[in-house]
C-alpha cells in the first residue's frame, strides 16, 4: 500500500519531471552549485543525497545504477571521484539549500542548491 507515500509533481507528468530531476541533478554534480526554484530545490535534494551515499562505495553495482539514473557520464565519474570521498566520513545532509526570494519576472520563489563546505569532520 502507498499510505501517505507521496512526492511533489512540480505541474508535470512522470517523464519529463524524471527528466527535469535528473538534468538538474547533473548539473549540480558538475557545478556544485545551482540556482532554482525553491520547490525544484527541495525536491533534487533528496534524490541527490541518496546517489551520493551510494557513491561513497565504489562498486560496480553502484556505479551501474547511477549510470542508468544520470544521462551524463561525467557526472557519475565525478560522483565517485571526487564526491563520495569527499563525504566519506559524513552520515548525510551533503547539500543545503539557501532561500533567495522571488524572481522579478513571476514572483516564484528562488534558492541555491549547493553542496555543504565541512566535508572533513
Amino acid at each position: 500500500m502507498r499510505h501517505r507515500n507521496t512526492t511533489k509533481i512540480l505541474d508535470r507528468k512522470k517523464a519529463p519531471r524524471q527528466a527535469l530531476l535528473k538534468g538538474l541533478a547533473c548539473q549540480l554534480v558538475l557545478y556544485e552549485k545551482i540556482v532554482t526554484s525553491e520547490g525544484k530545490a527541495k525536491v533534487l535534494r533528496p534524490f541527490l543525497e541518496k546517489m551520493i551515499t551510494r557513491s561513497k562505495n565504489d562498486s560496480l553495482a553502484n556505479r551501474r545504477l547511477l549510470i542508468a539514473r544520470l544521462p551524463i557520464k561525467k557526472a557519475v565519474k565525478k560522483l565517485f571521484e571526487v564526491i563520495g570521498p569527499r563525504y566519506k566520513s559524513r552520515p548525510g545532509g551533503y547539500l543545503r539549500i539557501v532561500k533567495l526570494g522571488p524572481r522579478k519576472g513571476d514572483g516564484a520563489n528562488m534558492a541555491v542548491i549547493e553542496f555543504t563546505k565541512n566535508e572533513t569532520d
